[in-house]
């Protein structure tokens, strides 16, 4: 199994980094480019034989706790077979 991790700011925090992207783009001529957010990806491999259920409840917690800072940031779980 692997997992994808997804973190990305919450809607109600300024992304400043994806602002400054966004400003890059229009400059270079993508006018079509309303506006970026930036975030984090994490691509985790899972040992063979580890229960589904166990290892969302584990990533869920590795998520929140590690991965990502709950106050001004949300995560997304992805977990292929």
């Amino acid at each position: 199994m692997k997992a994808h991790v997804y973190v990305t700011l919450k809607k109600t925090v300024l992304d400043a980094q994806g602002k400054a992207v966004t400003q890059a783009l229009k400059g270079m001529g993508h006018a079509a480019i309303a506006d970026v957010r930036q975030g984090k990806y994490f691509e985790i491999q899972i040992a063979p034989g580890a229960s589904r259920e166990a290892i969302e409840a584990e990533l869920d917690q590795i998520s929140s706790d590690i991965l990502s800072n709950p106050v001004i940031e949300d995560y997304r779980l992805e977990i292929q077979e």
